[in-house]
């Protein structure tokens, strides 16, 4: 399994790439998504195995508002990221063998899961883990993967999201991560995290508030779980909604230039590689 520091900076750092590079090319698709589980291997006819976008899938046991689980903001933004990392990266993206970028869907008892760089995770303030993903994910962070966990919101979803996640790795804390960490001066400068709604929440909101909850969720937070080592095993952005800043390019102008870190002059980190 590749080393997964890396990726956890191309995250961040796609973040700001994917909004700042123009509406190019983006996932328009209306209605019900097909749901691609597994990888794009040989055995589903793929000859050229790249980078893999794995979303995992979970079981809810709550609910959120505008949230819709492990599929929140699935497909677009794992297409629009894929399509931006191959365009502002040397990084060659998996392809399906219908030529579809690949992104996948994976559940943490399938084997395919150790194939996997990094999973995506959404919506996670409704996930219950059974004893068997508990397992298998402590088992998969350990041996070098990553979570990067995105759009949950308020208290309640983030006492169930730590306190779950801290059944997989109960011998690590969850800390804060400031604008001083070297994750946000790898691929892009980021002075921090932007507070992004649903663009469903904020067209309803009359196109002003940012934050989902109100005051309880005011305040966008970057935290990250690290090893003894500090190697990342856990990104997590909470009080925002980053997918949807991939998965919403070119649908809205208005949306897009608002939320888009152009605005705030992020500058290419010269020293990055």
């Amino acid at each position: 399994m590749r080393r997964p520091r890396t990726l956890a900076l191309l995250l961040l750092g796609l973040a700001v790439a994917s909004l700042q590079s123009g509406a190019q090319q983006y996932y328009g698709g209306r209605g019900r998504a097909r749901i691609r589980e597994g990888l794009p291997t040989a055995a589903n006819g793929v000859v050229n195995h790249g980078f893999t976008f794995c979303r995992l899938a979970y079981q809810s046991v709550r609910r959120e508002p505008n949230g819709q689980g492990w599929s929140t903001d699935y497909p677009g933004s794992d297409h629009n990221f894929l399509f931006r990392l191959a365009e502002l990266t040397t990084t060659k993206p998996a392809r399906w063998a219908d030529g579809q970028l690949g992104y996948a869907v994976v559940r943490a008892t399938q084997d395919e899961l150790y194939q996997c760089p990094f999973l995506f995770m959404s919506d996670v303030g409704t996930v219950g883990f059974s004893e068997l993903e508990v397992v298998r994910l402590r088992d998969y962070l350990l041996k070098g993967g990553l979570i990067y966990a995105d759009d949950f919101w308020g208290d309640w979803a983030w006492e169930q999201w730590s306190s779950e996640i801290g059944r997989v790795l109960p011998d690590f804390p969850i800390v804060d991560v400031g604008p001083e960490h070297v994750i946000m001066h790898a691929l892009y400068e980021v002075p921090d995290i932007p507070q992004i709604p649903s663009i469903q929440f904020w067209r309803r909101s009359g196109r002003r508030n940012t934050s989902e909850q109100g005051a309880q969720s005011a305040t966008p937070h970057l935290r990250a779980i690290f090893d003894d080592r500090g190697r990342p095993l856990v990104i997590m952005t909470h009080n925002t909604d980053i997918a949807d800043g991939w998965e919403r390019e070119g649908e809205d102008d208005e949306f897009f230039f608002l939320f888009s870190p152009e605005a705030e002059s992020p500058e290419q980190n010269p020293d990055a590689s």
